[in-house]
Parts: C-alpha cells; sequence; structure tokens
C-alpha cells in the first residue's frame, strides 16, 4: 500500500510540473499586456515559453541521477521547494526578464521530478511488474500535456488574473510535500533495502558517480541555440546579429556532449549494447513532433485569441479540439501498432498529421466564417498516433535493464523538440509578421476628423490582421514539412515485434 501511495505522490509532483509546463499557453497574450509587450510584438515575449522549457530539459538527466546519490525524497523536496519559489518570481514579475527567471526555475524543477519519479517507481516495483509503474508516471505527463491550457484558461477566468495560474502553485506544493514526505522512503530506508553481499552501514555504502560533465555540456549546448534562435528586433532579419555564430557554438558544443558520452565512464543516459539507428531514429522521430505539438498548442491560441478575437477560456476551447484528439489517438495507436506494427502506424500517423497542418494552412482570413474543427482534429488525432508507437520501439531497442532510462530519453527528446522547434519556427514567423508589416503607420488622432481617424484606425487593424494571418498559416506549413520529416524518418524505427 505504502509504494502505491508513493507512486501516486510521485505521479502528482510529475502531473503538476507537466501541467505548467504548457499553462501559458493560453495566457500568453495576458502575461504580454502585463509585462507592457503589444501584440505586433510578441516575439519578445517567447523566453516566457523557451525559458521554462529549456531549464525542463537541461535539469531532466543531471537531477535524475543527483537522485541516485542523495536519495528520491531530499531531491523532490528541493525540486518542490524550487518550484514553488519559480512560481512566487513569475507570479510578480512586471517585465519579461522577471517572469522569463522565474519559468526557468519552475523549469529546473520541474525537469528534474519526472526522472527522480521514475527511478522511484524502478525502485519499488520489480522488473516484472515495473512498466506498469512507468506507464502511470507516463500517463500523469501526457495528462499534464493536454490538459495544461485548458487548466490554465480556466484558473485566470475564475481568479480573474493569469498570476493566479502560479500562486495556486503554492498550496498545491504544500499538499503534494506531505504526501511525499509521508510516502516515500527516505536515503536511508533505501540503503537498507539495497541487496548486499554482506551488512554494510548506510553511511559507507558507495554513493553512485554523477556526469556532471555531461550535463552541463547538455544545457550549454541547448542555452546557446535558444539565444541564438531569439531575435528582439525581427524586422530586418530572421536571426539577430548574434544568431548564427551562437547556433555555431550550440552545435560545436553538442557535438562536445556526444563526444563526452562516447568516452565518458558515467553517462546521463547509458544505453550501451542497444542498436543506435533504430534507437536514434526513434529518438529523432519523438523530437520532430514535440516540436509540431508545441507550435500548434501556442499559435493555434494565439490565432484564436488574435484572428478570432477570442477571449483566454474561449480560445482554449477552440485548441481544446487538437488536445482532446491527441488521447483519441494515443489509445488507437496502441491497439493498430500491436496488429500493423510501430514503424507502420507512426509512419500512417505522421502522414495524417502533415495533412492536417496542409489544412491549417490553407485556413482563409475570415476564420469565423470557416469551419476549424477538422483540421485541429486530424492534426491532434494523426500526431497521438505516433505516441505510443515511439514508447514500443525505443523499448524494443533497448534491453530491459534500460528501459527507465530510455523512457526518459523519449521525453528528453520530445522537450528538446518543443525547445528548439519553437524558437526556430517562432524566428521564421516573427519575422514574416515583421516584413509584411514594416510599411504600416500606426494613424494617430491628429490633425483628422474623428469619422477620417476611425476609418485609417480599421484599415490599420485589417492589414494587421491580414499579416498575422500569413504569419502563422506559413508555420503550419513549416510544421506539416516537419512532420513529413519524421515520417520518413520512422521508416527507420523497429518494426512489428516478433
Amino acid at each position: 500500500m505504502r509504494r502505491r501511495l508513493a507512486l501516486g505522490a510521485g505521479g502528482a509532483v510529475v502531473l503538476l510540473a507537466a501541467l505548467d509546463a504548457y499553462v501559458v499557453v493560453s495566457v500568453l497574450i495576458d502575461i504580454a499586456r502585463t509585462v507592457q509587450v503589444p501584440v505586433n510584438r510578441l516575439e519578445r515575449i517567447t523566453p516566457v515559453v523557451t525559458g521554462f522549457l529549456l531549464g525542463y530539459v537541461a535539469a531532466m538527466p543531471l537531477l535524475g541521477q543527483l537522485s541516485d546519490r542523495y536519495g528520491r525524497r531530499p531531491l523532490i523536496h528541493a525540486c518542490l521547494a524550487a518550484f514553488a519559489l519559480g512560481s512566487v518570481v513569475t507570479a510578480v514579475g512586471g517585465s519579461v526578464a522577471v517572469v522569463t527567471v522565474g519559468r526557468t526555475l519552475q523549469g529546473v524543477a520541474g525537469g528534474a521530478l519526472l526522472p527522480i519519479t521514475m527511478a522511484l517507481a524502478g525502485d519499488l516495483w520489480e522488473e516484472r511488474e515495473r512498466p506498469v509503474a512507468l506507464g502511470a508516471v507516463g500517463a500523469a505527463q501526457e495528462l499534464g500535456s493536454a490538459l495544461g491550457p485548458l487548466y490554465g484558461g480556466a484558473v485566470a477566468l475564475l481568479f480573474g488574473a493569469w498570476q493566479a495560474i502560479f500562486w495556486i502553485n503554492l498550496p498545491l506544493v504544500a499538499v503534494t510535500a506531505v504526501a511525499v514526505h509521508v510516502s516515500v522512503p527516505g536515503p536511508r530506508a533505501k540503503a537498507h533495502a539495497m541487496p548486499l553481499a554482506a551488512p554494510v552501514p548506510a553511511d559507507v555504502i558507495p554513493r553512485p558517480r554523477v556526469d556532471v560533465v555531461g550535463g552541463l555540456l547538455l544545457a550549454l549546448s541547448l542555452a546557446l541555440l535558444v539565444v541564438g534562435f531569439y531575435n528582439p528586433d525581427p524586422a530586418k532579419a530572421v536571426l539577430p546579429p548574434w544568431g548564427l555564430p551562437l547556433i555555431a557554438a550550440g552545435l560545436a558544443v553538442a557535438a562536445g556532449f556526444v563526444w563526452w558520452e562516447t568516452r565518458s565512464p558515467v553517462r546521463l543516459l547509458d544505453l550501451t549494447g542497444t542498436r543506435k539507428g533504430p534507437l536514434l531514429a526513434t529518438l529523432g522521430v519523438s523530437f520532430l513532433t514535440g516540436a509540431a505539438l508545441l507550435v500548434t498548442m501556442v499559435f493555434v491560441q494565439l490565432a484564436a485569441q488574435t484572428l478570432l478575437g477570442l477571449e483566454t477560456l474561449p480560445a482554449s476551447l477552440v485548441l481544446a479540439r487538437f488536445l482532446l484528439a491527441l488521447p483519441v489517438g494515443a489509445l488507437a495507436g496502441g491497439l493498430l501498432a500491436r496488429r500493423f506494427g510501430d514503424r507502420l502506424v507512426a509512419v500512417a500517423g505522421l502522414a495524417v498529421a502533415a495533412v492536417g497542418y496542409v489544412l491549417m494552412y490553407r485556413w482563409p482570413l475570415d476564420l469565423a466564417a470557416h469551419p476549424i474543427d477538422i483540421a485541429l482534429l486530424v492534426s491532434g488525432l494523426g500526431l497521438g498516433l505516433v505516441i505510443a508507437p515511439i514508447s514500443a520501439a525505443v523499448l524494443r531497442a533497448t534491453t530491459a535493464a534500460q528501459h527507465g532510462v530510455a523512457s526518459a530519453a523519449v521525453v528528453v527528446a520530445r522537450m528538446m523538440g518543443m525547445l528548439i522547434g519553437v524558437a526556430g519556427v517562432s524566428a521564421w514567423g516573427f519575422y514574416r509578421f515583421q516584413s509584411l508589416t514594416a510599411n504600416l503607420n500606426t494613424p494617430l488622432p491628429v490633425g483628422v476628423d474623428a469619422a477620417t481617424y476611425a476609418r485609417q484606425l480599421a484599415d490599420y487593424t485589417a492589414r494587421v490582421k491580414a499579416a498575422l494571418h500569413v504569419e502563422y498559416t506559413e508555420m503550419f506549413l513549416v510544421t506539416a514539412v516537419l512532420c513529413a520529416l519524421a515520417a520518413l524518418l520512422a521508416l527507420l524505427m523497429p518494426g512489428r515485434a516478433r
């Protein structure tokens, strides 16, 4: 019973972190208003999204290893405390910089909670029963990703302010911390439970080593890439003046990370003995689908608020068509993969998703008079079909002892895709918007009568709306290309199980 309570507490912290990973999707424009970022300069608010993802991905492998060294419960408590602090900083933030710092701190804490909870399942369950426990943790992660935008919109509407999303984290963290303290074994209890050839005091048991160098190289690489793609003034070019040098440096550090991981005696993701080709192909598919997923969540929400003129929660309900299709597709993908194999279902799902994004690319300017549900349902169903085949394929490509690490690698790859994908696609989209509106002059009610000013303002607003429409639809076309590339890569995944 106690281990089930421990898994439930761990699943709760994973769900809380996953909810907050996507919760700002529905309130980005509200945050932009608070920090005084105009709608036509939304590129300045993207660090609020990428900051969380950067902290999440960078912290996940390294802090997971630290829990091996210092114990699950102390690390979970530390992460919950950091998560609460990040929530407070975000809620009180009055500028993009402060909100980004708070979100990054939340991401660091939230990113560590998933691998720690998966490791906790490995501690408490034997190998035969372990997949069920790991599946429960994964379900909490997926549930948070699906409900995050809806949760954010509902809380903001209920309390009348987006800051309430983060203030409400404080009592949630307190309750979760108590549950963790009561149910999760401490490090000394874990040490005494270890099978030893002879009794050894817990304080002299060798502690696992931690790949600090690998963790720092991964974090530095991702940070350089994200900053390289971030362009606060996209009127003249897709990338900022420092973009190409930092992206090149990020790729060089990434190559150094790969070199280190092939030679280091202690590795962040030790997948020794696996078939590298199918495994890397599967992780590549996870990377690309992650990029498609977050681009959709961010820019469908923005399109609903800017093109349809909807408030936060109604705009979230538009995105809900896509989010509800994801779990339906995930369930269908699992059933179909049993019959037709992981590779075929993944390729088919990505092809369906590509068709959905092409339909979104063809959305007309007057979205209110056009049925948009079909495109959102098709793209969500297609991406959902890929979830189960990716997880099953990566487990098939690894040994039973590596399943926990492999499952974490799938999540890391997807979150990296979200991070790099939304940074890169946004850089192109914001540049297109600025190029389309470069010659527009904001009308002023000076020197003209009221009727003329109203006519000029209406014409300006219509042109800005048309530019936003081009920006969003072209980004969906880029996303369709990403899905097509992922479908080609999926051909290299492991096929039907023998």
